[in-house]
């Protein structure tokens, strides 16, 4: 349950109401393997992704997954220590663009085994863009379909050299490459990123960049590349109050130096949010202000937003 205050902006009914339901279940084969299923339903009863995760012990886990934006390089897109959410995730409709590889895709995910406490993970998307199947189906391929498979590859550390200060930081890096073909405008497309966070005792800090490259190449209106930056500091004051403040950039560059309605060629857009999080059982409350400048990589002053959302979680 939410209610949401939009400044210098109509906000209608502030009312908000979620009614997301998820299922789960989990088995251990005979060789000892482990598998879990996540099927998760968004409002309405509406749905929204499957995964089905092989934990093959020594040999690694696989994730089967039908695009709930949690595997590949999405995984990274902001890991910024945070009491609540990302600082563009408070319904202000940033529109901004983030590394995501092909996480909301259906894809397969291989997560080898630790070694030196690095993970690394390589994920596949057999088509990129292709809508959702049931089981033995396909997506098929309309006449406009360019895109063909995306591949992934992320690394997570924790060099902690064996002692307790560094046992709390954490440096990640991840690729991502979306093949493109049959297309004279649009060429293969990169994403890229890398950061660090730090914990120590009830403090978290993080940074990170990221890139995007979009591939296009001839028309003038459409982004030739993101650059992101980010970074977000959270403070535990006790076992359930937390607070945290956080920010995040990404400059747009445009195929044409020259600028277009209501946008400039290379723009930034900013958005930044802090947070307060008090949990107590199975209830949360949730305050949090944010703002946003040049949503949508857009100039105009309907575009700079500043909203006010306080939620109540019940979980049971």
């Amino acid at each position: 349950m939410s209610w949401m205050s939009k400044e210098d902006a109509t906000t209608g009914n502030p009312i908000g109401m979620g009614s997301n339901l998820t299922y789960k279940g989990s088995g251990e084969l005979d060789n000892g393997w482990t598998f879990g299923v996540t099927v998760a339903m968004l409002n309405g009863n509406a749905y929204s992704s499957t995964a089905v995760n092989i934990d093959m012990l020594g040999l690694g886990s696989l994730n089967i997954n039908q695009g709930d934006s949690g595997n590949g390089l999405d995984a990274l897109d902001d890991k910024m220590p945070t009491a609540w959410e990302e600082a563009w995730g408070m319904g202000l409709s940033t529109g901004i663009q983030l590394v995501n590889g092909v996480g909301p895709e259906s894809n397969i995910q291989y997560t080898f085994p630790s070694v030196y406490n690095i993970t690394t993970v390589v994920a596949v998307a057999p088509d990129m863009g292709a809508a959702d199947s049931n089981d033995k189906g396909t997506s098929g391929a309309g006449a406009a379909d360019t895109t063909g498979a995306g591949y992934d590859i992320t690394v997570n550390a924790n060099p902690s050299f064996g002692t307790e200060i560094l046992s709390g930081l954490n440096l990640f890096t991840g690729a991502h490459l979306t093949e493109v073909y049959n297309s004279e405008t649009v060429q293969d497309s990169f994403e890229g990123t890398f950061g660090g966070s730090f914990s120590l005792g009830p403090v978290s800090i993080g940074g990170a960049y990221a890139a995007i490259s979009t591939g296009n190449t001839k028309t003038t209106s459409a982004a030739d590349w993101y650059k992101n930056s980010m970074y977000g500091i959270s403070f535990n004051i006790n076992d359930d109050l937390s607070v945290s403040y956080a920010e995040h950039a990404s400059r747009q560059g445009l195929i044409s130096e020259t600028a277009t309605a209501g946008s400039t060629a290379n723009n930034s857009l900013e958005v930044s949010s802090m947070q307060v999080a008090y949990t107590m059982g199975g209830a949360s409350v949730r305050v949090a202000k944010s703002d946003v400048t040049n949503a949508n990589y857009s100039t105009a002053a309907a575009d700079d937003k500043s909203a006010t959302v306080v939620s109540v979680s019940l979980a049971f």
